[in-house]
């Protein structure tokens, strides 16, 4: 993520705009057509603006304990068709559980819980990770 960590600070990165800019031209680049977006904890910040506004471009939205969740209203969420699975770890008592009670709002979404998981449950359990992420991808159309 621009920004973050080592990487070299961006200038359009700093507000909500930018960074749904900047994904987009990064879906753009890549050359991506309705894609399925995975968004773990920090990526929150390039997600969530994009699927308020360009969610009927995805084919799917998988937030892992994405952080921004409370910059967003229920109404601003209800308004968002995409599918989407909402996946943390139960033992990521902090952000998962404010993401799940703003993202819940989603009229399209599951849960799926790794018991055992933390904040990163894609590697504390992966399998289980992978087995949740296969089974929703297969239900997309």
């Amino acid at each position: 993520i621009p920004g973050y960590g080592d990487s070299p600070p961006v200038e359009m990165v700093v507000t909500a705009q930018g960074r749904r800019t900047f994904l987009d031209h990064v879906l753009q680049e890549l050359g991506m057509q309705r894609p399925v977006l995975v968004s773990p904890s920090m990526s929150g910040r390039f997600s969530l603006p994009f699927l308020l506004a360009h969610g009927d471009r995805l084919a799917g939205f998988v937030p892992i304990a994405p952080v921004g969740t409370k910059d967003y209203t229920a109404e601003q969420y209800r308004s968002v068709q995409t599918p989407t699975l909402i996946l943390y770890g139960d033992r990521d008592t902090r952000l998962a559980p404010q993401a799940l009670q703003n993202l819940q709002h989603l009229p399209e979404h599951r849960v799926a819980v790794l018991p055992g998981a933390g904040h990163a449950c894609y590697l504390d359990k992966p399998e289980d990770f992978h087995r949740a992420l296969l089974g929703f991808l297969r239900q997309l159309k």
